[in-house]
């Protein structure tokens, strides 16, 4: 694995880093090694966050933590992605393509102003045709609880969107 590692408000220390490439450098039982790993450490006030991102063929895998310690968000996050990939392993991995991303034994392995709306941020993305199920997928990893996505098959873009119950809906458009 590769990791691309970078800090906001924070200087990324030779500690830092091995700390970073020790504890999510267990992860590499599950990826291949030219996946890339990115890593972004960030400082605001007392609150020490780390966001992880591993783009894994079409799908995303992702996870952030926030705690007073930096040390301590490293530990957090490497547990919540392999609980994840734990988790989501056999629709991940059996989905298609994806299989690719993946070494063959994980492969392989059974397992202010309240009146006005003000937007304050935009965010832009590829959107790539997938069916709703894997949208679901999709959203989990990413830890959201929505989705939007282009149904491979209506050739409309829908969105996905948890639900109480651990259930999930799909909004689609009526013309």
């Amino acid at each position: 694995m590769r990791f691309i590692i970078t800090g906001r408000n924070i200087d990324i220390t030779e500690g830092l880093k091995a700390a970073v490439q020790d504890k999510l450098g267990k992860l590499e039982k599950f990826f291949n090694e030219d996946t890339e790993v990115h890593v972004t450490l960030s400082v605001e006030k007392e609150r020490q966050k780390i966001e992880v991102t591993i783009p894994v063929k079409g799908n995303i895998i992702r996870a952030e933590e926030v705690s007073s310690d930096m040390y301590v968000s490293i530990d957090l996050v490497e547990e919540i992605i392999e609980r994840q990939l734990k988790k989501y392993k056999n629709k991940i991995v059996d989905s298609k393509h994806n299989a690719g991303a993946f070494t063959p034994e994980y492969a392989e392995a059974d397992i202010d102003d309240d009146t006005e709306i003000k937007i304050i941020r935009t965010k832009k993305f590829g959107i790539k045709p997938m069916d709703p199920e894997e949208a679901c997928i999709q959203m989990e990893l990413l830890g959201h609880n929505f989705y939007v996505f282009f149904n491979s098959e209506t050739d409309q873009v829908n969105v996905v969107y948890k639900r109480k119950g651990n259930t999930y809906g799909l909004i689609e458009p009526e013309f």
